[in-house]
């Protein structure tokens, strides 16, 4: 098939180059330059395992492009994913610029045009595929000849190539036979039937945001949990194994740490929160899911003040700067969080490493206190208070933390050569 796919981040360069991998033809289009220039060398603008020599394949057999027109790679294509970002406003509420301007832009390219299909793979509340982008698109276009669907990503940064070329299950709501029929034909090579779930349009849409509150939920009852434990002296990760042995509730998303980030869990918690209360239907859970996200942080500082006194004139390290390993993305990285919280009671100076997100944290957090190291050795030569902050494989190594006071916010070692060592929640 001929696919463009608007947006070339995490989700849809990820997704595009799957697609690829199946001999499909496929359209990148993006506003930013860099981004297209990057992919057209066959260069991924953004860090995930084996994402980049899949599109060097890709790009070597000439089924991947990138382009800053719709009206290109549209005309070129016959189904459009829009894979764009959905972050949410001040007060929870889901934010839909960037929804709504593709879709303008969307409706002008397919004027005139022969069937198509417009997919939205970004996360939205149900509703929204519906009422604002099939609503703008039509608008727009003026044409009858398109056809809606939704079909929610469920890709781990890290695992994102693995994730699309082994789908644990293809979600798709849709509309129609002619958009279904497609659909169905283009995920064949992906995942069998049996894992292909159909639905309508709202049902797909409430699919992602249930899906990723509920393991946001188990991560902040696992850190509630692990702080019931750290007062009792015991080993939360000891409790978490023999409780995900149960089968119905499984040990997936039940370690205890300094809690959950990136661009999906803490935006969309707050979207459904919002959404939910917006319907009038009582709720208390996501709020004190998020709560207890944001105040693991504070309970890691206060253990470290429990042990080094006050934190005002000391010189840290913080290892990791991701919101998870085997990625740079930052975005609501806890790391991040805690390095300002440590700038907060006066710390004299946070020396930050991470293997490949330093450069994207010093734009995110740039400061007179802060200072970024590229050389691991070097970064741990500086002070003797160390936190880790993100479980890199790099930092499972004992030997890096002799003589160190260590604060583990992950549970990454033992402690088996500090000087001393504390867990967050054990």
């Amino acid at each position: 098939m001929r696919i463009s796919i608007i947006g070339s981040g995490y989700v849809g360069l990820t997704t595009g180059v799957g697609f690829a991998l199946k001999n499909h033809k496929v359209w990148f289009v993006d506003v930013d330059k860099r981004k297209v220039d990057m992919i057209n060398r066959a260069t991924s603008p953004i860090y995930e395992p084996g994402l980049e020599e899949a599109l060097r394949e890709v790009h070597s057999k000439g089924l991947v492009r990138a382009t800053l027109s719709y009206e290109e790679a549209i005309k070129s294509t016959e189904i459009t994913f829009i894979a764009v970002p959905t972050p949410t406003k001040d007060d929870g509420s889901i934010d839909l610029r960037f929804i709504e301007n593709v879709s303008r832009s969307i409706g002008e390219a397919l004027k005139d045009k022969d069937k198509h299909i417009v997919v939205v793979k970004s996360t939205v509340l149900p509703g929204i595929t519906e009422n604002v982008v099939k609503e703008i698109i039509k608008q727009v276009s003026k044409n009858d000849n398109i056809y809606f669907a939704m079909n929610p990503e469920f890709l781990r940064e890290g695992r994102a190539m693995e994730d699309v070329l082994n789908p644990d299950r293809v979600v798709i709501g849709v509309e129609d036979e002619y958009a279904k029929e497609k659909l169905l034909s283009l995920y064949k090579d992906f995942v069998s039937e049996d894992r292909i779930l159909i639905m309508p349009i709202r049902s797909a849409e409430l699919v992602k945001y249930s899906s990723n509150a509920f393991l946001s939920m188990k991560i902040s009852y696992s850190n509630l949990i692990g702080r019931l434990a750290k007062r009792l002296g015991i080993d939360v990760y000891e409790v978490m194994d023999a409780v995900g042995m149960d089968k119905r509730i499984g040990r997936d998303f039940l370690n205890a740490g300094l809690g959950f980030g990136g661009s999906c869990f803490p935006k969309d918690v707050k979207a459904l929160s919002y959404f939910t209360k917006s319907l009038n239907v009582r709720n208390t859970l996501w709020e004190e899911v998020l709560e207890i996200n944001e105040t693991q942080i504070g309970e890691l500082i206060n253990i470290m003040k429990s042990v080094v006194g006050s934190l005002k004139g000391k010189e840290i390290v913080v290892l990791g700067l991701s919101f998870k390993p085997d990625t740079d993305d930052i975005r609501e990285s806890r790391a991040l969080k805690l390095i300002k919280k440590l700038i907060d009671e006066k710390a004299e100076k946070v020396y930050a490493h991470d293997p490949i997100a330093i450069d994207n944290a010093k734009k995110e957090l740039s400061h007179d206190k802060v200072e970024y190291i590229y050389d691991l050795q070097d970064a741990l030569s500086r002070a003797d208070i160390v936190v880790i902050a993100t479980e890199w494989e790099m930092y499972k190594n004992e030997e890096l933390y002799k003589d160190k006071i260590v604060f583990d916010g992950r549970r990454v070692i033992r402690g088996e050569h500090a000087r001393y060592y504390e867990g967050l929640s054990w």
